[in-house]
């Protein structure tokens, strides 16, 4: 008689502003990322998953909860003080109503732990992450925090934390054109990010003879800036021609193409030392680990400056390969992210898939990997047949991003085809584009002018799955603005 098989536990990492062509594994020739790419060739690499929204706090609520940005509670980075006064930190929280993958999990007896930027509801508000599920949270709970990578404080559960008598900022004024740019001045006491690993490590040991849930959401490459000297120091010094002097934000640098790439690079390291953890507590092979990234790398700064915002480089580093734009797009550079999922046993390994899929899967796929009930009224599909190899996601439902920030934008994937349309936030909203991503995935040749039967698919689509959030308002002109007959939200 064959042995049951073991219990199913889930680790979801989640980097911060990692572009698509960050990894090794996705292109990238410069920032060696060993551990990621050992991590591709033991299971399945996805080409086109993309992330729950251009920017972090809704592309986390898209995840957490399986709704998509026309159904999400969150659906910009708004600050939670806007709408409730009593908090001085934290993003705009999730509802009561609000269930997410930690409180599915939770509920069928798994142990559930948080590591990272959370984004989604200040401590003591109905989007605490004590209350979304997380027996365990330890990190930022709010994204302007973690800005600094050596805050003065980080939560664990409901209590504040003193990590730094001396804290730094994320931020500072442009310094002068004659003044030197020194390290020493940015660098703390303690680095955050090597306390959140740690303590992820600490709950794979502790409950390694226990059912979990694991969800691991690192800061880095998000700036500022921060990296610790001896990060910094394995990369070239001939890289950096010049110093960056904050003209696009944040702290300065005096090596900010060699920072940016020792936090991916430190990022990688993270996800080694929890697989060694996984490892060594025995578990590694009964553990589904997914990673992949919330949006694309960092846009550009000002008009007129070198450096994207923070300082980062993704020219110098191809960070999104030939796609188009960057964080805060709904074009694919600002949506599509790496995604790698590992199962032995399960996931064949070494396997690329060209799947398109996104956030809103997420939880329906953990439901059926983890034998729950899953939730009705969801906007994802299980992509669990597929990492399996059990069948292909042949009915693939369109997928919707619904994004009221950076001037308004939506964009609809119908099977190949992206349906885009900017400013609608403006006095002159833009013209709905079309896209052939299987021709044209840096999505240069603009078919809109012969793509009139889709892009009435896309209105009618856009009628039908945008409610209204009036924290989040939205109006897409032709959908349901005065002179719509759309009578979706009667």
């Amino acid at each position: 008689m064959a042995e049951p098989a073991a219990p199913l536990n889930v680790v979801f990492i989640l980097a911060d502003d990692l572009g698509w062509a960050e990894l090794g594994c996705y292109g990238q020739k410069k920032i060696p990322t060993p551990n990621l790419d050992k991590l591709a060739s033991q299971g399945m690499r996805f080409t086109q998953h993309y992330s729950g929204a251009p920017v972090c706090a809704p592309s986390r609520c898209v995840l957490m909860t399986g709704r998509h940005l026309g159904h999400a509670e969150v659906r910009g980075n708004l600050q939670a003080k806007r709408n409730f006064p009593e908090f001085d930190e934290g993003q705009h929280p999730l509802t009561e109503n609000a269930v997410t993958i930690a409180q599915l999990f939770r509920q069928a007896g798994y142990v559930t732990g948080a590591m990272g930027k959370w984004g989604l509801g200040p401590v003591g508000s109905t989007g605490d992450p004590n209350k979304k599920g997380f027996d365990l949270f330890f990190g930022y709970n709010c994204q302007g925090v973690a800005h600094s990578y050596y805050p003065a404080t980080l939560w664990r559960n409901a209590e504040k934390v003193v990590i730094n008598n001396q804290p730094k900022s994320g931020h500072a004024p442009k310094a002068s054109s004659d003044s030197e740019i020194k390290l020493e001045d940015w660098v703390g006491q303690t680095y955050a990010p090597k306390l959140m690993v740690a303590e992820a490590e600490k709950f794979i040991d502790t409950n390694k003879e226990k059912r979990f849930f694991l969800y691991l959401q690192f800061i880095e490459p998000h700036v500022a800036m921060h990296p610790p000297r001896e990060s910094l120091d394995k990369f070239p010094a001939e890289w950096d021609t010049q110093a960056y002097r904050g003209e696009s934000g944040y702290i300065p640098h005096p090596r900010p193409r060699a920072g940016y790439a020792a936090m991916i690079h430190d990022l990688d390291s993270y996800v080694g030392r929890v697989m060694n953890a996984l490892d060594k507590a025995g578990v590694a092979d009964n553990t589904l680990v997914i990673f992949s990234s919330d949006n694309g790398a960092t846009h550009a700064g000002p008009a007129g400056t070198t450096f994207h915002i923070g300082g980062a480089d993704p020219v110098f580093f191809n960070s999104t390969a030939d796609l188009r734009g960057y964080k805060g797009s709904v074009y694919e550079g600002g949506i599509r992210v790496p995604m790698i999922a590992r199962l032995p046993g399960k996931i064949n390994a070494g396997t690329v898939n060209d799947t398109p899929s996104y956030f809103a899967d997420w939880l329906p796929t953990l439901c059926e990997a983890a034998q729950l009930k899953t939730p009705s009224a969801l906007d994802g599909q299980s992509l669990w047949p597929v990492l399996t190899n059990t069948a292909a996601l042949t009915n693939r439902k369109p997928m919707l991003w619904v994004f009221p920030e950076y001037g308004g934008q939506v964009a609809v994937r119908i099977g190949d085809l992206k349906v885009v349309r900017e400013k609608l936030n403006t006095k002159q909203p833009g013209a709905w584009e079309v896209y052939d991503l299987l021709k044209d995935r840096a999505e240069t040749q603009d078919i809109a002018a012969t793509s009139a039967a889709v892009i009435r698919q896309a209105e009618q689509l856009l009628k039908a799955q945008v409610s209204d959030n009036k924290f989040f308002p939205l109006t897409i002109p032709g959908v349901n603005d005065a002179d719509s007959s759309s009578d979706k939200n009667k």
